[in-house]
Formats: C-alpha cells, structure tokens, sequence
C-alpha cells in the first residue's frame, strides 16, 4: 500500500516507486517470453553479435508471467489509492508496447521529450486532452535491471504539473501526444531529471501526463526491457473542484491553478 506521504509525492512530482512490486520468478518468466519472441527475429539472447539495433519494439505478449505482472496485488492496490477502487479497466495483463533496447552508440530515433497520447485522434496518431480521456496513468515496468548506464527512461520531475494549462487550451479536442512538448514553457525543460533506475520487479507508477523521454547511448551490459502499458478509465476526469477527487484528478486541477510567478 502506497503511504499518505508516497501520496503527497505523486501529485507534486508526478511519480511513485513501488519496489519489487513484481515477483523475481513472474520477471524472468517474462524475459524469457521476449527473448523468444526476439529470436524469431534473429536476436539472440547469448549471441551479441546479433544485436544489431539499438532498439526493437515488441507488443507485450498475452497470458502467462504477463498476467502474473499486470496483476500483481502491489500494483492493483496503488491503482486503487491513486484512481479510485471501481473507476479503471483491470486488464490481465499488461499490454502496450516494451521497447528492448540493446547497448549501442546510435541515436535510438525515439529519445524526445512526450507525454503519451491516450485515444486515436483525427490525424491516426494518439491525442491526449486535459480530462485525459481514456487514460488513468502511465505505468513504466521493469523487466530488467537498470541502471545510468543501460538507457533509463528519463523523467521530468513536476513536469505533469505544466502540461493541464496546455491541454486545456486545446479545448476537449486535444492535442496528439507530439503537439504537447512543443507548446510547454521553457520551464518545464529546466526541471529535475529524475531516471527510472532500478531492479527487474520495480515499477514506476505515473501521472499521464508527466513528461519523460527514452535516454541514449546504452553503454550498459545487457539489453534493457521496460513495459510501458497504460491504466485505462472508462471515464474521463470531471475536473471539478470541491468534489471527491482522486490523486490524479487532483494533480490536474493543480496544474490548472497554477501560474508561472508559483513555479519559479
């Protein structure tokens, strides 16, 4: 169970860490459910001269260990505190795509600055908008160990904070998740980084709106895994003050009070 202080940093920093929230066993059966879906690509896992690309995406598989992941009861419990017990969609599983990034110099082509987009949008891609429609929270997986050095997602710390001004701009359209950078203050990009490090079972539970970034070169050993799947709400934040709202809802209301002269 998240504590009322793991509470308090959620909303003002965007993020909660929930060490080894996943089983050490649900994990390597994980890693070993990928590495068999790379080597039908030609990647092998003992072979690194096979390892040829600094990152290839995977669907995250369906049914054992990833059921076993998505549902573990550390995980359900912090949706619960931070969402609301009964307002989220409880997958089996954990969906989205797990990006496998291997030890390499190239330039990824992925490392900009986003918030993820939460509904398919007029243009094909994914929109998100200030009620973010669809989308309860950002949940980054760790099915590897890792470190500053094998490629940590990077976050910005307070970033979700900027983004409801943005959005809210946008009216209840929205925008596509790569409008969103773009129309940020200055500001937000002078915020603490904070990378997402730690071992194979610890879990990143996030505001979707908080804005992050892959991070390059991998100079690590190992290839790094990381699921990102998303915690879906059938129904949109309200966003009305004076009610009973959630951590989430609560966070966007923040950001929506806030002014520039409150963030310097």
């Amino acid at each position: 169970m998240l504590t009322a202080a793991d509470i308090g940093r959620f909303i003002s920093d965007g993020y909660v860490a929930v060490r080894g929230a996943i089983p050490t066993d649900v994990i390597s059966g994980c890693q070993d459910v990928l590495w068999m879906d790379l080597a039908t690509r030609g990647v092998g896992r003992t072979d690194r001269s096979t390892w040829t690309e600094p990152v290839i995406r995977l669907n995250c598989p369906e049914g054992g260990p990833f059921v076993a992941a998505g549902t573990a009861q550390a995980l359900w419990e912090a949706y619960d505190q931070l969402l609301g017990e009964g307002t989220w969609w409880k997958r089996q599983g954990l969906g989205g795509t797990i990006p496998v990034r291997f030890p390499s110099e190239a330039d990824p082509g992925d490392a900009g600055w986003h918030i993820d987009g939460s509904f398919d949008g007029p243009d094909g891609s994914y929109w998100v908008n200030v009620r973010s429609k669809m989308r309860g929270l950002l949940v980054l997986v760790l099915l590897t160990d890792v470190d500053e050095r094998s490629a940590p997602t990077r976050i910005l710390k307070g970033s979700h904070l900027d983004v409801p001004r943005v959005l809210a701009a946008a009216g209840e359209g929205g925008l596509s998740f790569g409008q969103v950078a773009p129309r940020l203050p200055a500001s937000t990009f002078k915020r603490e980084q904070v990378l997402a490090e730690g071992k194979g079972g610890d879990v990143y539970i996030c505001h979707p709106f908080l804005v992050h970034a892959a991070s390059w070169p991998h100079r690590g050993a190992h290839a790094r895994m990381i699921a990102q799947p998303g915690v879906g709400i059938p129904v949109p934040f309200a966003l009305r003050e004076g009610t009973d709202i959630c951590p989430v809802e609560a966070a966007i209301l923040l950001g929506l009070r806030d002014t520039p002269a409150a963030r310097s």
